[in-house]
């Protein structure tokens, strides 16, 4: 499983940076006197005069990865529990540490899954309306969908990968809580386990036109002793688009690891 995951993330990083439309120049993007979009004016507002969080968006990182493609990912793709020192991580037991032989093997083009299609090195793209808002990832065109007309979380939900999400406003903070998930994916490229009593609180604040922060809780209790928080600073990238990102069958999968 360690090769296998080892190399959806090479498949992942060796795309490089994703294609975008050239020179789309974004209606409603405010500008200094030489054109260039201004990132830090006031973020836009909708009709309820809480923040627009639509744009295309992608996660900044801080860790080198080697030249394996994007030039700096965020430590929680690789390691969603790096805030804690090895051996230190909050399992309820050693066994849950250990590989599940029952568990299937993932396609070589996975499915989206949280937390980690959060921290993905790849843009995605937040359209809001009034009683929905989707996320569009760029990575394998998988989407997702908030639903912010009042609904509640079903209570014996079908487990999938992305889980049943719900959204709504603390103030200025777009709040999503997310239940629902199978245990066929994994929290990391690590491969850190969750359970399907997994649930994900993310929490959404535009600071700017051309920045935000999300937080992301991960609370399964029947693999961790405590929920695992941790926070990653998200950028705006105007004046383009999203594209078709195709994951074609690959041949190098299984010599990973031979040698």
């Amino acid at each position: 499983m360690a090769n296998r995951r080892l190399f959806c993330l090479l498949l992942i990083l060796s795309t490089g940076a994703h294609a975008q439309w050239l020179n789309l120049p974004t209606p409603g993007t405010p500008r200094s006197r030489d054109g260039k979009p201004n990132l830090t004016a006031p973020a836009p507002r909708q009709n309820g005069g809480t923040p627009d969080l639509s744009g295309v968006w992608q996660v900044e990182g801080t860790t080198d990865t080697g030249g394996l493609g994007e030039s700096q990912i965020s430590p929680y793709f690789l390691n969603f529990l790096a805030a804690f020192k090895p051996g230190e991580e909050p399992f309820q037991s050693a066994a849950v540490r250990k590989p599940r032989p029952d568990r299937p093997p993932l396609p070589p083009c996975p499915p989206a899954r949280l937390p980690n299609s959060d921290v993905l090195p790849v843009p995605f793209k937040i359209v809001q309306t009034p009683g929905l808002t989707l996320i569009l990832y760029e990575d394998f065109e998988n989407f997702r969908q908030i639903h912010t007309d009042g609904r509640r979380l079903p209570r014996d939900p079908q487990p999938t990968f992305l889980g049943y999400s719900v959204g709504s406003w603390e103030g200025a903070t777009f709040v999503v809580n997310t239940t629902g998930f199978n245990d066929l994916s994994a929290l990391d490229a690590l491969g850190h386990p969750h359970s399907e009593a997994m649930r994900i609180t993310e929490r959404f604040r535009r600071l700017d036109f051309g920045h935000m922060q999300l937080q992301i809780t991960m609370d399964d209790p029947a693999t961790y002793t405590r929920p695992v928080t941790v926070s990653v600073p998200l950028r705006l990238l105007p004046d383009t688009d999203i594209l078709e990102s195709v994951c074609e069958d690959e041949k190098d999968q299984a010599h990973i690891g031979h040698h």
